[in-house]
């Protein structure tokens, strides 16, 4: 038996989430797993897998920003990245002399690795995506990737290979031979698994909104009433409790569980999302063919997966500040979805045989 030392990063639950069908091939093959990280996504994993040791291990900042200024404040957050990543290496080294492990399994911590131990780095970002107007730090966001992938024997991208059925085009492509060379791409990683169950949810609408309500909250719950079915709107507040009617057939609720989400998810025909990566992940698992992203403003990854997976044609996009919900809905509802793809379920095993049991 094998001892693994996970440790995604927290910004959100996407990261956590997408480790899961990794950790649950460990547990079926017989080895032990920890789980290295903070806030809600300890919480999750802890609730996922409460058979597992968990560490509580911070991590740095998202350096997002909604303003106009992000070239400026990406800049004055270089240094303290850098820094924070040291840290990490520090806080690494410290977990690695109390306990021992075979292998390593970082989801986008630069800093957690050893060099006498395994290291695998999950990432889907092989460089920064930055505004149009400010293209210099995708070049330099490159370097500075391929800087720390050299650092782990590969680098898995959750992702099908470049070509047609990628889902996330240049953002997963470097142009740097070290990266290339160590590159793995398995496939998508979902946590989501398909059920048998009848699709009696006309939407499911998935807003972030931690800290309490925002815009894009107060926009949907304004224009909800124009569309006809039934409807659930799920909201980003585990710290919270709350379930109600806002009328006949549309339900809001504070948050759900990853076992409630994937049900609900199951159960819908049209889901209307922010569009983060995992999420994208999970619609091509459970082969949901009708969506609608709404990228977080300023987040520029989901502005880039957004703008490409529109510009293929599979899913609609739009602007929360435009949103029109009833003539956005018949716009989404012409694109067709996104392509076939092989499921987590063997991308998993592939994984397993192919990268991680040379090292076991």
């Amino acid at each position: 038996m094998a001892k693994i030392l996970i440790s995604p990063l927290s910004w959100g639950l996407g990261h956590a989430s997408r480790i899961v069908p990794i950790a649950k091939e460990f547990l079926r093959r017989g080895h032990a797993v920890t789980f290295a990280t903070s806030g809600r996504a300890l919480i999750f994993l802890h609730n996922e897998f409460p058979q597992c040791e968990t560490i509580e291990f911070k991590d740095y900042p998202a350096p997002f920003t909604s303003t106009p200024f992000f070239a400026a404040k990406f800049a004055l957050y270089i240094p303290a990245m850098l820094k924070a990543i040291q840290g990490e290496k520090k806080e690494t080294d410290r977990i690695l002399s109390q306990k021992k492990f075979d292998l390593i399994i970082s989801d986008a911590r630069f800093g957690v690795y050893s060099k006498d131990i395994p290291s695998f780095f999950i990432n889907h970002q092989l460089r920064f995506r930055a505004p149009l107007f400010f293209k210099p730090v995708d070049l330099w966001s490159e370097y500075f990737h391929t800087y720390f992938h050299t650092n782990f024997q590969r680098v898995i991208i959750p992702d099908n290979p470049p070509g047609e059925a990628s889902l996330l085009g240049s953002l997963d492509v470097s142009n740097q031979p070290a990266t290339n060379k160590i590159a793995y791409y398995c496939g998508i990683l979902a946590a989501a698994e398909k059920i048998d169950i009848r699709e009696d949810i006309d939407y499911l609408i998935t807003i972030s909104t931690p800290g309490g309500p925002n815009y894009l909250e107060n926009k949907i719950l304004k224009q909800i009433c124009s569309l006809s079915g039934k409807k659930t709107i799920l909201l980003a507040r585990p710290e919270e409790n709350f379930e109600y009617e806002l009328f006949p057939g549309t339900i809001v609720k504070s948050y759900a569980s990853r076992k409630e989400m994937n049900v609900l998810m199951n159960r819908s025909k049209f889901i209307i999302t922010r569009g983060g990566y995992t999420t994208i992940m999970e619609i091509a698992e459970l082969d949901k063919q009708s969506a609608m992203l709404i990228p977080i403003p300023g987040h520029t990854e989901q502005q880039y997966i957004a703008r490409y997976l529109r510009k293929q044609k599979w899913i609609y996009s739009t602007n929360q500040y435009k949103l029109n919900l009833t003539e956005d809905i018949k716009k989404a509802m012409q694109y067709k979805g996104l392509p076939k793809m092989t499921k987590t379920r063997e991308n998993v095993k592939k994984l397993y045989n192919e990268v991680f049991a040379q090292c076991l």
